[in-house]
């Protein structure tokens, strides 16, 4: 829902301390209540990281969303925990947050629109749509990210997107682009829409070099051989729908990166 374990952490403590001061003795469904108050806590801090904008995302890799304590189905864990790549975490960070919390608690947690609607405070047809026009970004990008063991369709996305920055191929850059495009350093948006992003790199990237980040091909900038910033790419249909740039040195230590020859 978040992205990053520290703010998981806190919305639990806060909604265990919601538990401790309410009455819930006319509760009849305590999970269903506590998953509405966290679910509600979470909003909450997406939409003051939408104006504060100062603080990084932390991206974890699969394995930290996999529970251990072996109350759910493995076989379900390991499917989550499988959608739950880096490249999914960029794009869930393109969503709103009433579409972000209305495709989690639907798409992974299975909760009916009726029990959504008054989270995000719609109507369930609301919910529906917020759930499904987040789905339509999602699902495309994953049909790029994952439709071949090798990647290779985003591998050529992105050497193309590189060879147009180096070159100062603004047309290039443009194509290559999704009108909607997102540019994050972490939690901070860059530049929103191709032209901008396209701008942004235009003449530049001179020194990146393609990577693999956790098995996804995107593109590191390491002088020395020393990773300094790392640049996750989303594609759908054939264009960029977000990069994502890591700078900060505890997440990029957190990545699996492998900076590739050619």
């Amino acid at each position: 829902m978040l992205g990053s374990m520290s703010e998981a952490d806190d919305a639990v403590q806060e909604g265990w301390l919601r538990l401790s001061r309410a009455d819930t003795s006319d509760v009849s469904n305590m999970s269903a209540w506590l998953t509405t108050v966290v679910a509600r806590v979470c909003l909450d801090h997406l939409r003051s990281r939408e104006s504060r904008r100062e603080e990084p995302l932390e991206v974890h890799g699969p394995e930290s969303f996999a529970r251990s304590d072996g109350a759910n189905d493995p076989q379900r864990e390991m499917e989550l925990a499988d959608s739950m790549s880096v490249a999914l975490l960029i794009v869930l960070e393109t969503l709103a947050p009433a579409e972000r919390v209305a495709f989690v608690l639907h798409d992974m947690f299975d909760l009916p629109f009726d029990e959504i609607a008054p989270i995000v405070g719609r109507s369930p047809a609301a919910a529906r749509q917020l759930a499904s026009r987040a789905r339509r970004r999602v699902q495309g990008a994953d049909a790029t990210v994952s439709t071949s063991g090798d990647h290779r369709g985003q591998r050529e996305i992105v050497d193309a997107f590189l060879a147009a920055s180096r070159n100062g191929e603004f047309d290039a850059l443009l194509a290559l682009l999704d009108p909607d495009v997102v540019l994050r350093g972490g939690a901070t948006i860059v530049a929103t829409g191709a032209d901008a992003v396209a701008k942004t790199f235009s003449g530049r990237a001179k020194a990146a070099r393609p990577a693999l980040i956790d098995g996804v091909p995107g593109a590191v900038w390491a002088p020395g051989g020393v990773p300094r910033v790392v640049f996750g790419f989303t594609t759908a249909n054939g264009q960029i729908t977000g990069i994502e740039m890591i700078g900060n040195a505890e997440r990029l230590a957190e990545l699996d990166l492998e900076i590739l020859r050619k």
